[in-house]
């Protein structure tokens, strides 16, 4: 196995396997099939696979008429078009019906690169999270993103998977014991705890080394299923760390932090600091230099740690 994956290649290779087992399957996309990865399913299945052009709107809403008739769909675009351009039609087409719609949308945040501001998306998490009843999942590596997926098109309604652009490194094995609506303990630890999502999950396994060459033990949890947010996980990290740190290549409103807040809000008020995108827009640059810019890196999270202790 390769040291690193997309996670969209991740669902390019998981499509094709689910479309052996699913015969009611049906992809979906908006003319970037190549880059979604979502053409490996057209190549293997092409009666099952419909490009609806640059027309968002129309891709989710012919969605929700498939699902509504009994398919299980996969309709796939940037995460920008997905949860910005066809947003009310999520809404309303597919939220309000409960259709079993998977709205699994690439290139979201500043890893989009040299695409720039206008496809860089910080706001689809905070979107999604307002519609009832959508569950929204957010892998952090390869191997977790066919997991989760596999579980994805087995429930029943309409979810968000977010996916990326760029490669990165494997966190987990193939065969982890990963749950939809369970967080996960990465790393054990006892003086704050970093609740990480997506690709941030990478960067705070390596804030966590730095923190333990300075003596301190930084419990990590990935919290790769942001709706329905694992509540019991939270609080109990909150109770007996004391401190926790969120880490998300999101806006650090509406996302993670947020989610996590709330929790903490209700049950167990803590001291708490946000790493992600700072309500500012993105640019056209080299991911590993648009991370450091925007303050989304292992450092960044490093920095926060030491604010709160």
């Amino acid at each position: 196995m390769a040291d690193k994956m997309a996670t969209r290649e991740a669902y390019g290779k998981t499509l094709v396997e689910l479309g052996g087992i699913y015969d009611n399957l049906i992809v979906m996309d908006a003319d970037l099939s190549g880059s979604t990865k979502s053409g490996e399913f057209r190549k293997a299945y092409p009666e099952r696979f419909f490009n609806m052009g640059i027309a968002e709107q129309d891709l989710y809403g012919a969605a929700a008429g498939l699902a509504i008739s009994g398919k299980i769909v996969c309709a796939s675009t940037f995460a920008m078009f997905a949860a910005g351009r066809a947003f009310e039609i999520i809404r309303n087409s597919i939220g309000y019906t409960g259709a079993n719609v998977k709205i699994c949308a690439t290139h979201a945040g500043i890893t989009v690169g040299e695409d720039g501001a206008s496809h860089q998306t910080f706001e689809d998490i905070a979107l999604m999270r307002t519609i009832p009843g959508m569950t929204i999942v957010n892998p952090s590596d390869g191997a977790s993103a066919e997991i989760l997926l596999k579980q994805v098109i087995a429930m029943d309604g309409p979810a968000y998977v977010r996916l990326g652009r760029a490669a990165v490194p494997f966190i987990y094995d193939a065969d982890a014991d990963l749950k939809l609506g369970k967080g996960n303990v990465i790393r054990e630890g006892k003086d704050i705890t970093v609740v990480a999502t997506g690709i941030m999950v990478n960067e705070a396994v390596m804030a966590a080394d730095i923190l333990a060459a300075e003596g301190i033990s930084t419990r990590i949890i990935d919290i790769h299923t942001i709706k329905p947010i694992d509540e019991e996980l939270i609080i109990k990290a909150a109770r007996e760390t004391g401190a926790i740190v969120t880490a998300e290549e999101h806006s650090v409103i509406g996302g993670l932090g947020s989610a996590v807040a709330e929790v903490t809000a209700r049950n167990c008020p803590v001291k708490m600091a946000m790493v992600g995108q700072n309500d500012t827009f993105g640019e056209s640059g080299k991911p590993e230099e648009l991370k450091k810019k925007y303050h989304m890196t292992a450092e960044d999270i490093v920095a926060a740690v030491r604010s709160l202790l």
